[in-house]
């Protein structure tokens, strides 16, 4: 059944029991992740991150983990690539040999375009920059952090980390910010 009618948010996988959780999920960290979020699943003491979650600055997104489960990389619309190092450092040091990649729905980083006039105005106004500053700002910065549609890019992105880190797990969520919830992206289709 369709989550909304839109063919590529229809590619989204609720997790409401653990058999729900694919295959290559489970009993992982991203299993895990998955479990104490939308299961409630018992929180176990950690003193060594598990793995590293990437997901959009958005504030309406909080995730459900127990205390040191995660080092947590927050970039607009869960875009790792200017945050790489940051993704090698918790790879090298912090030994972490999976992925979390969480977009979300309804994501700012969709469409900037549609917002280039209240970024302009909103830099102006509450930075006190010029106008002209504002706009140049925004014209060069725009086309690197706009993301397209949410699970494209989630997808994208995991293909691309999977290529660059080719040992490493990466699995690519999706938040709803209308139920709080995780739900896995299916992919190939």
């Amino acid at each position: 059944m369709p989550l909304n009618g839109d063919p590529i948010m229809d590619r989204l996988v609720p997790v409401s029991a653990i058999e729900d959780i694919f295959p290559q999920w489970r009993d992982t960290p991203v299993g895990f992740l998955l479990e104490y979020h939308n299961l409630h699943r018992e929180y176990e003491s950690y003193t060594q991150a598990q793995l590293l979650v990437g997901m959009c600055m958005d504030n309406r997104k909080h995730l459900h983990i127990p205390d040191n489960f995660a080092y947590i990389l927050r970039a607009g619309g869960a875009n790792l690539r200017y945050s790489e190092f940051k993704v090698s450092y918790a790879i090298a040091v912090g030994g972490v040999k999976s992925i979390a990649l969480i977009g979300h729905n309804q994501c700012g980083m969709v469409n900037l375009a549609a917002r280039r006039e209240i970024f302009i105005k909103g830099l102006v106004e509450n930075a006190g920059w010029e106008r002209e500053w504002a706009e140049q700002h925004f014209m060069h910065f725009a086309p690197m952090f706009e993301i397209g549609h949410e699970v494209d890019f989630v997808l994208s992105e995991a293909k691309r980390l999977r290529l660059r880190y080719p040992k490493i797990q990466v699995a690519p969520l999706l938040y709803k910010v209308e139920d709080n919830l995780l739900y896995q992206v299916r992919e190939g289709k």
